[in-house]
């Protein structure tokens, strides 16, 4: 027993080594969690006494359990086993795809992250580049919403903005799940995207196993009361209209109600901009019929280099207005009583609806759609108009311009002007024949409030 060994030093350090991480995974490393964990009940108990929607336990799930959970679900099961069958796998390599799929799409949730970080960059990002305008809002109407029921944010795609923006606005409501793109799954920005409550989608997947993981986990997140957003156009709009609806998302909501269960209320919500900051990139996404465009790394590194030294040098002015807007409720309840058989389509009609019918006018669209109209124009003669316009919006209900005619006709071009889309000559304005695309691209985010874009918006919904 008390006889001298000799080892190698490396040996030595080796067993010192595992010694030590022993000691911590059996000692220290519980009290850290047990530590850390107690810190996240406080922040969250916290958060859920400040919130109007508190966090669901369903959200703060670990997220192997989740995971766990989602691939043992019976649907899972079966969609497994009639996948084995069809592709002729064995059970345990389809089961090990659909893990795989749990894996990709269940995210990993942090308070913290969320409203520490993610809602703080939000509104620092939102605010420093636009001025923030809500339209639309029946704050009484939204606040005596059920508070057991499941709320779903439903809005038209302008910009990737949206996320970010959404995030802001609704900070004190809750916490958002949104679903994303395969643009996103891009380390590290995947990593913190799961952090922010976010889940992955693949969108041009066509794998039946892969659409019941997806849609039992978006059923399970309802089920559970977690609060998202969905994007019914499924991706950013390249023409500047309101888009038709995709039923992918809404069809796993609604194929998953039953009557007495979870209330789901859904929240239209209209976003527009002066200024979409990836504009051009849509419209030639619109004219080449390529809708995966990415930009150039060049292109993205000197726009961020140029914009950062417009801020040092004061030189940099925001990019217009950036306006949201809040539509009727609808209670999936409610609606699915005059409803027989399948009605996802329907749903997905009456919530675009309500979306187009409070998507604010700012003064860059406004003016976009008068210069469209006819040849060169004065500005004394687009105040006119633009108060004509205004005071037939009011009377109508949908979101006007607040300030002034003459403020609406400055602001909007200045704006155009700086884009290169106007020319002046003897005070009277017009635009440029090769920025016709760029002007009725704003045109069109407003063109449904209006006689002349009732044909429009029903050639692009057909």
């Amino acid at each position: 027993m008390t006889q001298t060994i000799s080892m190698p030093l490396w040996a030595f350090v080796l067993i010192l080594l595992f010694a030590a991480v022993t000691f911590a995974s059996h000692f220290l490393f519980p009290s850290v969690r047990w530590f850390f964990r107690k810190r996240a009940e406080r922040v969250i108990a916290g958060l859920n006494k400040r919130l109007q929607r508190p966090i669901e336990p369903f959200k703060l799930a670990r997220r192997y359990d989740m995971i766990q959970r989602l691939i043992y679900d019976p649907a899972i099961t079966k969609a497994v086993l009639e996948y084995a069958v069809e592709e002729g796998v064995p059970e345990s390599v389809a089961f090990e795809k659909a893990r795989i799929y749990a894996r990709e799409i269940v995210p990993s949730f942090s308070a913290t992250a969320y409203f520490s970080i993610g809602t703080r960059l939000a509104k620092w990002l939102s605010t420093s580049l636009y001025r923030i305008r809500l339209g639309a809002f029946e704050r009484e109407e939204l606040s005596a919403l059920d508070p057991n029921a499941t709320v779903i944010f439903v809005m038209n795609h302008r910009s990737n903005m949206d996320y970010v923006l959404v995030t802001y606005l609704a900070a004190r409501a809750g916490a958002l799940s949104y679903a994303v793109g395969e643009w996103a799954r891009i380390w590290p920005l995947s990593s913190v995207i799961r952090a922010m409550g976010a889940y992955f989608i693949r969108r041009k997947s066509r794998g039946a196993l892969y659409r019941k993981v997806l849609a039992r986990y978006v059923q399970m997140a309802t089920a559970g009361g977690v609060s998202q957003a969905l994007f019914p156009e499924g991706r950013l709009s390249v023409t500047g209209a309101v888009d038709v609806p995709k039923l992918g998302l809404l069809s796993y909501i609604v194929g998953d109600y039953t009557e007495g269960g979870r209330d789901v209320v859904f929240v239209p919500v209209a976003l527009n901009y002066d200024r979409v900051l990836e504009d051009r990139f849509l419209i030639k996404a619109d004219k080449t019929g390529e809708r995966k465009f990415r930009p150039p790394l060049w292109t993205i590194f000197s726009g961020t280099i140029a914009h950062l030294w417009a801020r040092a040098t004061g030189r940099f002015k925001k990019f217009g207005t950036a306006a949201v807007s809040f539509g009727a409720p609808l209670k999936l309840s409610d609606f699915a009583k005059g409803q027989s058989g399948e009605f996802t389509d329907a749903l997905a009609r009456e919530m675009m609806l309500r979306i187009r019918n409070v998507v604010p006018v700012l003064a860059v669209p406004l003016v976009a759609r008068l210069v469209l109209q006819g040849g060169p124009i004065t500005q004394a003669e687009l105040v006119a108009q633009v108060a004509a316009v205004k005071a037939d919006l009011e009377a109508r209900g949908i979101p006007a311009p607040r300030r002034d005619p003459s403020e609406v006709v400055s602001a909007g071009l200045a704006a155009l002007m700086a884009r290169g889309a106007l020319s002046e000559s003897d005070g009277n304005f017009s635009m440029k024949a090769s920025e016709f695309d760029l002007v009725s691209y704003y045109a069109r985010s407003i063109a449904h409030h209006f006689n002349a874009g009732a044909a429009e918006i029903s050639a692009v919904a057909g």
